[in-house]
């Protein structure tokens, strides 16, 4: 679709400026532009999306990185049915792959996970028993004292954290995991838990035929018809307090607003956002991110029959092997097959500097050595996907130095994915925030 960059009427409400155009600052617009006011989203990239943003791969247009939906996602559901979309969402219940010394091992149920070689009996028992104790504990707060590795250790025992939960935090988080709090790993077992009891005993993910495309396109539609000015292609350079007013310096001209609501990155936003406290940018600037390399690859055939397939021999130069075929129709990819090949790492990490020819020849590599099956010829198409600033990592005291939503400079607000508190980085949780930030905003307001 075309959108209209012209400014529509005023209605009485404030004037107000979103920058960063992801799924957080999607929302935010559509639900500033629903309560009245005038609303213009700006967005660096060409299109809309931000990390859910859609791409083309060979014949296909996909998603730029792997995403699916829980049954537990109530607030992403809420925004599809808003939009038309929930009733079209397909469910899977894929099985999951774990590849250590060298083999290829299935963990999909209880039987398969005592049948698992790596561990003996009482190690299995203490690793399922940490899985279980994780998702009983509703506030993550308290384990921002607890490192994680202490954690885990004394839970599952020195030699599943070595053989098992070190190889998956080093992937994650590489060596910063020595940083981490316990409230990492628990959230990651909290989602994975609820999207279990949600899909009534087992894991189900869903996703929406035509994949974020559709999704964009609906949310995109949407904020046009309601009036938001987008405003793609357009890069913020800065935005001061001047005269009682917020000016925002986007693409060479300044507009000027009552509130701006900021999305981008926190780094970024302490660069873009003059004016800020010298705490509230120390805030900022201090939160370590991880980003990521991620390989797409349109394949003739699936790998096999895993979603997710876990990684704990330190060769593999990626973090997990993601194989869309096990949750997607393969009707949405002209009958191919679609898996993503994530490698998380440092901002600094010299992989974001590697072309992307060295990178999908050594990740196609060492991907036929985990699937024997596999072979580089079988790929249709691939691309690499470079994102420095993805998520920080949850550090130890972490919500004691969270960067606050409503700044010192009246009408400013941060919000991004630093702000996402003892949770993992998916669309659910960001949606969630987007209610938050609201919140905040009109806390001020009614001051």
């Amino acid at each position: 679709m075309n959108a209209t960059l012209e400014r529509p009427p005023v209605t009485g409400g404030d004037r107000v400026a979103v920058v960063g155009g992801g799924m957080l600052g999607m929302v935010l617009a559509l639900r500033l532009r629903q309560a009245g006011s005038d609303v213009t989203l700006i967005e660096a990239a060409d299109g809309f999306g931000g990390l859910a943003s859609p791409w083309s791969i060979g014949d296909v247009t996909w998603d730029r990185h792997y995403h699916v939906i829980l049954r537990s996602d109530r607030t992403l559901r809420g925004l599809l049915a808003e939009l038309g979309l929930e009733e079209s969402i397909e469910w899977a219940s894929p099985r999951t792959g774990f590849f250590t010394d060298g083999r290829l091992h299935s963990l999909s149920n209880a039987v398969e996970f005592l049948r698992f070689p790596p561990l003996g009996l009482i190690d299995k028992l203490r690793l399922g028993g940490t899985i279980l104790y994780g998702s009983r504990i509703r506030d993550g707060v308290p384990l921002e004292d607890v490192p994680v590795d202490r954690w885990l250790t004394r839970l599952s025992g020195r030699k599943t954290f070595e053989k098992i939960w070190r190889p998956l935090l080093r992937a994650k988080l590489g060596d910063v995991y020595q940083t981490a709090s316990a409230a990492f790993i628990w959230a990651i077992i909290a989602r994975l838990y609820g999207a279990r009891r949600a899909g009534v005993g087992r894991e189900q993910f869903g996703y929406v035929p035509g994949g974020y495309a559709r999704i964009v396109d609906a949310l995109t539609q949407r904020l046009a018809a309601a009036g938001v000015v987008l405003r793609p292609a357009t890069q913020v350079a800065s935005i001061v307090r001047d005269d009682g007013a917020l000016s925002v310096e986007a693409g060479g001209a300044a507009m000027r607003v009552d509130r701006a609501f900021v999305t981008l990155p926190a780094p970024y936003a302490a660069n873009v956002c003059t004016g800020l406290a010298d705490d509230e940018r120390a805030r900022l600037l201090e939160k370590t991110y991880m980003g990521v390399v991620c390989v797409s690859l349109l394949m003739d055939a699936p790998l096999g029959p895993y979603y997710i397939t876990n990684l704990t021999d330190e060769w593999v130069p990626f973090s997990a092997v993601i194989d869309m075929s096990a949750v997607v129709n393969r009707r949405e990819w002209n009958g191919a097959a679609l898996a993503y090949l994530p490698k998380y790492a440092s901002p600094d990490d010299p992989l974001f500097d590697r072309s992307d020819e060295d990178i999908v020849a050594a990740f196609t590599a060492a991907l036929e050595r985990v699937y024997p099956s596999f072979r580089a010829t079988a790929v249709r198409a691939a691309r690499v996907s470079k994102v420095r600033r993805v998520f920080p990592v949850a550090t130890l005291g972490y919500s004691r130095r969270l960067p606050p939503i409503a700044t010192s400079v009246p009408g400013l607000f941060l919000a991004n994915s630093a702000h996402i508190v003892n949770g993992t980085l998916n669309v659910d949780e960001t949606l969630q925030l987007a209610g938050r930030v609201l919140s905040a905003a009109s806390a001020v307001r009614s001051r």
